[in-house]
């Protein structure tokens, strides 16, 4: 097994991994490597840093995905991460959205590899932190191993050496980004043949990976780390086998109590500093999904967080409605 530092991560999801989401996520694995949603370079440069970058120190280690195609911006952006504290920088090739095609930023980039290379290069000789890439397997025709082996190989020209894949092409025409992230079939295949091709770079595939057991027999077949998205969002519970999964570290809590108790606090200290409720609390919906309790909890959550009033107690007395008598982790 590579000794890639970061074996699991979870994605990078616009209007889902904000900064309040990370600071949850955090608390249910120390060592998952967390990523911004994409903040295009435009955003930074004339909307303000500290609006999009500003985020806690809890949330380390913690990426910044950006979005863009122009070298120097990318190049600006990636410094301006890096003072802020990121420990690493990706460039996002793998967004299908026609609004950010339009601007040439997202999976579009694919079918300019020359572009890719450049803006990496420019970003990685400005930065002393890793530049990484988040791509898909191909876009639209042009979805042969071939391509993809030879996209990788010449964006690696750059001196990156980490590539995020998510094992799926992406079709920029007629499809949604939801869609995407469906209807194209999954080819975990052709990752584990693109390591094969390129033993010295770090391989970390990403799509539909639903559970450990399969993220752990990828990495089995040689894959250097596995990416979550949908999953870890929806069902957060499954980031506290994260730790000892992966960095033989032991889990924090190991029953409902503590991990309450810690959750609570964070909310209360969290809506102190003024930040609302809802912002922490819509993250949290999900959690203890399936148990008995979980749906009167959601239900409670959805229909209260955003009043006015709503606090701490309230995520306290929704807590009280699951049954967690004797849960283990």
């Amino acid at each position: 097994m590579s000794d890639y530092p970061h074996k699991f991560s979870v994605a990078p999801m616009m209007d889902w991994t904000t900064s309040e989401c990370r600071q949850f996520h955090r608390i249910l694995s120390q060592r998952a490597l967390l990523y911004t949603e994409m903040v295009t370079t435009g955003a930074i440069l004339h909307a303000g840093a500290e609006r999009f970058l500003k985020h806690e120190s809890m949330e380390h280690p913690l990426a910044l995905q950006l979005g863009g195609s122009d070298y120097k911006q990318l190049s600006d952006c990636a410094s301006i991460g890096e003072s802020y504290g990121y420990q690493e920088i990706n460039l996002n090739a793998g967004c299908p959205s026609d609004r950010v095609q339009n601007g040439m930023i997202g999976a579009i980039l694919m079918a300019h590899a020359t572009l890719v290379k450049d803006c990496m290069k420019a970003m990685l000789d400005r930065v002393s932190i890793p530049v990484t890439l988040k791509h898909r397997i191909g876009i639209d025709d042009f979805d042969s191993y071939e391509f993809l082996r030879d996209f990788v190989g010449e964006v690696a020209e750059s001196g990156c050496d980490t590539f995020i894949v998510h094992a799926r092409k992406a079709i920029l025409q007629g499809l949604s980004p939801k869609e995407n992230r469906d209807i194209p079939p999954l080819d975990y295949d052709r990752v584990l043949r693109l390591k094969a091709d390129f033993p010295q770079l770090n391989l970390i595939i990403n799509g539909g990976i639903k559970d450990h057991q399969l993220a752990l027999s990828l990495m089995d077949q040689g894959i250097d780390g596995v990416m979550l998205g949908r999953e870890a969002y929806q069902n957060p519970l499954m980031l506290l086998a994260v730790d000892p999964t992966y960095y033989q570290q032991d889990c924090r809590f190991t029953e409902a109590n503590s991990l309450n108790a810690a959750l609570i606090d964070w909310v209360q200290q969290r809506t102190q500093q003024g930040v609302p409720l809802k912002y922490l609390v819509r993250h949290m919906l999900g959690l203890y999904s399936g148990l008995p309790g979980s749906k009167k909890y959601r239900r409670l959550l959805s229909e209260n967080m955003t009043k006015e009033n709503a606090d701490t107690d309230l995520f306290c007395s929704a807590l009280k409605l699951i049954n967690t008598t004797d849960f283990l982790f």
